[in-house]
């Protein structure tokens, strides 16, 4: 316990991560299941933090191929063209359609990288057990959940380029080996946020394992 705030875990309370319920059950008995629903029950995710560093290297490392593999081919009856993610960007700029190229921009590099290093400002911090701006770092992980889910803009506006072109009799847009890495990356991002628990900020390091 740091700066007069009890958690709930050190009142002995646990609270069912599927209904809610909450339960007493004080340290160190076994936390067991819940009452209510029959799932078991955990003080804190087990593995939090090494489940989310895991994902979260793996996602960083994907995230080069991500940028250097091809993500859309753009065919027609006179050439093709490979465009990366930046690349992209631009061929939507100069192509008139800055609306799709702000987006897949955010989406797909802003967003990530933001998430990176959210990620690891929140890993660090509570592997050293800072008790600096605790209810900041909780704000910062909830922001980290909401944009999780529009991640997957980029691949989607890729997917509703190649729909689309398709239909024209003279070229269509195929998505390529960038586009796969780059939803991996989306994938292993959020399931790095959903591995960790926000409650360890609270924690004293003690608690951490």
């Amino acid at each position: 316990m740091s700066a007069g705030i009890v958690t709930a875990a050190e009142r002995g309370l646990i609270g069912c991560h599927r209904c809610g319920h909450v339960v007493e059950r004080p340290s160190p008995a076994p936390a067991g299941d819940c009452g209510r629903c029959g799932a078991a029950l955990h003080r804190r995710k087990p593995q939090s933090l090494e489940r989310c560093w895991a994902f979260l290297i793996a996602a960083m490392i994907l995230y080069i191929p991500a940028n250097t593999l091809t993500m859309m081919r753009t065919i027609n009856p006179f050439n093709s063209t490979d465009d990366t993610i930046i690349s992209g960007v631009v061929y939507l700029w100069v192509a008139g359609t800055p609306e799709l190229a702000v987006i897949v921009f955010v989406a797909s590099v802003m967003v990530p990288i933001g998430k990176f290093i959210a990620l690891l400002i929140l890993l660090l911090s509570v592997r050293r057990g800072s008790d600096r701006d605790r209810a900041g770092r909780t704000r910062l992980y909830r922001i980290i959940e909401r944009i999780g889910h529009w991640s997957m803009l980029d691949v989607f506006v890729v997917a509703l380029l190649v729909a689309l072109v398709r239909f024209d009799l003279f070229g269509r847009v195929e998505a390529g080996g960038g586009a796969i890495c780059f939803g991996a990356v989306v994938l292993l991002t959020m399931m790095a946020s959903l591995s960790f628990d926000p409650r360890l900020i609270w924690d004293t390091p003690a608690r951490h394992d």
